[in-house]
């Protein structure tokens, strides 16, 4: 096949595969905010939401953020995006279940989370909302489901929810629109590299 040939077989692919993005992105005809569910053993789901929050940043929207278990030590991300404007930032600042060894403790210090996620999710001058490492929250039966999940569905039509952490529990999966699972292959702290700024915190 020659140059000439092989350019207008890669031209008519191209045109027929961008009919099907067209076809594709006329269907998509609704307008409301979604729910984006991130999960799975892999790192990066809280990097993606972040990712996310840059983005609605960029177009002018106010953002909220709920980090769960994130709080005892300072995270790139809260430092950063807590100094911003349009960013309302919260940390429980509780740690992880196995430093506090105190379920009660836990506990209310997730109530305390979720009641500033409440406001946020009930306030329609927000555009994107991260609650962040959320799904672990249910798995140490710290908040209620049914609470949270009829919050979600009631919230601004409008306002974008991301919610991050590992093992969501079917109830997050059914509701939210988008669920992408992120896998781990290899995690460089299996092999015994410390976990450092700017790529675990």
């Amino acid at each position: 096949m020659n140059v000439t040939d092989h350019a207008t077989k890669h031209q008519q692919r191209m045109q027929k595969v961008k009919q099907l993005v067209d076809k594709k992105i006329a269907q998509a005809n609704q307008e409301r905010g979604i729910i984006v569910l991130l999960t799975g053993n892999g790192k990066g789901k809280s990097s993606s939401a972040f990712g996310m929050l840059a983005r609605s940043l960029g177009h002018q929207k106010q953002c909220g953020v709920v980090q769960f278990i994130k709080g005892c030590w300072e995270c790139g991300e809260q430092l950063f995006f807590s100094n911003l404007p349009g960013v309302h930032f919260h940390a429980m600042g509780n740690g992880f279940t196995w430093e506090t060894q105190n379920i009660e403790h836990d506990r209310k210090a997730a109530q305390a989370a979720w009641k500033q996620s409440h406001k946020m999710l009930t306030d329609s001058r927000y555009g994107l909302v991260i609650l962040d490492e959320m799904t672990y929250m249910f798995r140490q039966n710290l908040l209620d489901i049914n609470e949270v999940t009829t919050t979600l569905q009631n919230r601004p039509y409008h306002m974008n929810v991301v919610i991050t952490g590992r093992g969501a529990i079917k109830q997050l999966v059914t509701i939210a629109d988008t669920v992408s699972e992120v896998k781990e292959i290899k995690h460089a702290f299996r092999s015994g590299i410390k976990a450092q700024q700017g790529i675990e915190f």
